[in-house]
């Protein structure tokens, strides 16, 4: 697209979503006033529909599909960005590049800290996860701290036993899995109260959030250990 192009085209929309803000912004009720037809609408059909709290009501029922499409749109990120970085490393390989993976020399405080905190961050993502149908919070939270847990062995400078720890592969197909089974739980319960489906739904997203973050933080993980090799005397590529 020409420059001439991109600016009228940009400023078109920045216009329109500008009068779209303003006219939200000056419908708002009075801040600290009694008016929220939001929260009291929500309240209203989580105690009606029989859901163990507001915020799971709002989430997985009052807007399931909006949700379900947030899982979506992080399950595209996390394949494209596996998908681009597999071909930089494949190009990189090619052009002399290797992966170092031995151990880095940090102190011991911080192995010992990293190994302590490791199973302690794990326990509480699990419980995240598990009590998200409870209690605010859930899959999305508890994913997030279970996919940045594992790392805590790259942070303490053992990445072969985090290579152990997280093959890639199986998280690949876990996080697709999961997606699926979200997909097919909230699509085989739309319109129904949501009952007892709450709980394997939060599950299906905290499974889904965790593998994703696992496979972002691995690939650039890995990207960044790519070393260039010093090329031989006399190699045409190599700069004079």
């Amino acid at each position: 697209m020409r420059p001439r192009t991109r600016v009228p085209l940009f400023a078109a929309g920045a216009a329109g979503t500008a009068a779209l803000f303003t006219a939200g912004a000056l419908g708002l009720p009075t801040f600290g006033g009694s008016l929220h037809p939001y929260a009291d609408r929500a309240v209203h059909q989580a105690v009606r529909r029989g859901t163990p709290n507001a915020v799971s009501s709002v989430n997985f029922d009052q807007r399931a599909f909006d949700t379900l499409g947030e899982e979506l749109i992080l399950l595209s990120a996390a394949v494209a960005a596996v998908a681009l970085l597999r071909v930089v490393r494949t190009e990189e390989e090619r052009d002399g590049a290797a992966l170092r993976h031995g151990p880095a020399e940090v102190s011991d405080a911080l192995r010992v800290v990293g190994a302590l905190l490791l199973p302690l961050t794990l326990l509480t993502g699990a419980y995240i996860v598990a009590h998200g149908a409870q209690s605010p919070g859930g899959g999305f939270q508890g994913g997030v701290v279970l996919g940045t847990a594992i790392h805590l062995l790259y942070l303490a400078g053992d990445y072969p036993a985090l290579q152990r720890l997280r093959p890639i592969p199986v998280f690949e197909s876990a996080e697709a899995v999961a997606a699926a089974a979200f997909a097919l739980l909230a699509l085989a319960a739309a319109g129904a109260p949501p009952g007892d489906r709450i709980p394997a739904l939060n599950t299906a997203v905290g499974i889904e959030v965790g593998c994703a973050m696992v496979l972002l933080l691995g690939r650039f993980f890995e990207q960044a250990l790519l070393v260039r090799e010093p090329r031989a005397a006399g190699d045409p590529r190599e700069p004079s």
